[in-house]
């Protein structure tokens, strides 16, 4: 009887060298028990909730910061050594309710999410969105209590679906609720969010702001030495090689901790797929590779179909050998691929905000130049491998309807 097909393969990875003593622990859901270099954030989070210890109503809080810089992070912490402290003290602990809006993205799902941690059935879709309200409400003045909402990621939610949900929510105190309270924390990596928030739910959510800074190069190694003494078994680990490397990468990227997590852990499960004692630099190198594939891939497939458009506007413009690719070029032909589709055609300014953002992402280069009495304009190159924009983008419902067109200013 011939050997199964995975029986090698297993029996290989199983006599391999043992690698990780828990894994699990470099993930950036793992919230350890300290947080380095997070102090001073910790201490401003935890004194606006201290209100609840009291039975107060803790003040909404918005935090904003880029990828990676804690904020999530420091909010579960905090909320863990309240509910903690809470029952050490008798007093009722605040109910906590986490979203994150890259999923839970639109009005009725935050509400039917809300309802469901309290209890409440509610249909995946049919109600109408107020009577879905409705019945939160219901629920929490039956209940009473304070409940802390957490809305990751909140950016995403309003881009999708409008503010408002959170103008309803951050209202409630006020105008709704009889004895229950409800208390707003949004998490945000975008920095511009705020200038796209009506007023009136600014004024509300911003009560209380706080900004985390980047992690530099020095404080990624230190958090990642912290993990490492968790997740890896002792000699396994080349010091200080493989950490210092993984830090000073995460560095590059605006110090980004998932980064430098994502970079260690994926290392060891190289290290361990090729059967190797030690991790090293080389094996971070690879895991760099593997990583910043997936990422791409990650921001092009979830960018908003306009823009796709852009994109594929100048992956066109690219294939078609155009000389020079400017944002006049890019735009001609945008305009030519939303009439395709029949989408509305945005202005030239907002489509050279969205090429501004593309090259943000790191997806394109976009620079200023010269053109002399015709004025400046921005001459852009595509940054990553151009099959990988084309397999992505083509999947979309949208532009596989423009695959045939071809774009003749750039035939000459």
């Amino acid at each position: 009887m011939s050997e199964k097909p995975l029986d090698s393969i297993f029996e290989k990875y199983l006599s391999g060298p043992r690698i990780f003593k828990d894994r699990e622990v470099l993930r950036p859901t793992y919230i350890p028990d300290n947080l380095p270099h997070r102090n001073k954030e910790i201490g401003r989070v935890g004194i606006i909730l201290a209100t609840a210890l009291k039975s107060g109503t803790p003040s909404n809080v918005f935090l904003y910061g880029k990828t990676g810089t804690g904020k999530t992070a420091v909010v579960k912490y905090v909320l863990k050594h309240l509910a903690e402290k809470c029952r050490e003290m008798g007093v009722l602990t605040p109910n906590y309710v986490y979203l994150n809006c890259s999923t839970v993205n639109t009005n009725y799902r935050v509400l039917a999410h809300l309802c469901e941690n309290l209890g409440v059935d509610v249909p995946f879709t049919g109600l109408p969105t107020d009577e879905v309200y409705n019945r939160f409400i219901s629920a929490m003045d039956s209940r009473k209590g304070l409940m802390i909402i957490v809305l990751d990621e909140v950016d995403k939610l309003v881009d999708k679906d409008g503010d408002d949900v959170l103008y309803d929510l951050t209202r409630i105190n006020h105008s709704v609720l009889k004895v229950a309270r409800v208390s707003i924390i949004g998490i945000t990596n975008n920095l511009k969010f705020k200038e796209n928030l009506d007023p009136r739910v600014l004024s509300s959510l911003g009560e209380e702001e706080l900004v985390f800074p980047p992690y530099g190069a020095l404080e990624l190694q230190d958090i990642l030495r912290e993990r490492a003494k968790m997740s890896f078994f002792d000699g396994i680990l080349e010091e200080p090689g493989a950490i210092n490397f993984c830090a000073a990468l995460a560095a590059r990227e605006h110090g980004d901790a998932r980064r430098a997590l994502d970079l260690l852990r994926v290392a060891g499960e190289q290290g361990e797929r090729l059967g190797a004692t030690k991790i090293t630099q080389e094996h971070v190198k690879l895991a760099q590779n593997i990583l910043e594939t997936d990422r791409v891939s990650e921001v092009i497939s979830t960018l908003p179909i306009q823009s796709k458009l852009v994109l594929y506007s100048i992956y066109l413009l690219d294939r078609n050998k155009s000389s020079k690719i400017t944002t006049g070029l890019v735009y001609d032909v945008y305009s030519d691929l939303c009439k395709i589709v029949n989408l509305e055609i945005l202005g030239e300014r907002r489509v050279s905000g969205l090429i501004a953002e593309l090259d943000m992402l790191g997806i394109i280069v976009a620079k200023l130049k010269s053109e002399g009495r015709y004025g400046m304009t921005k001459q852009i190159k595509i940054n990553v491998p151009a099959e990988q924009i084309k397999d992505i983008l083509e999947n979309d419902y949208h532009i596989k309807k423009t695959v045939k067109y071809v774009p003749t200013l750039s035939q000459g």
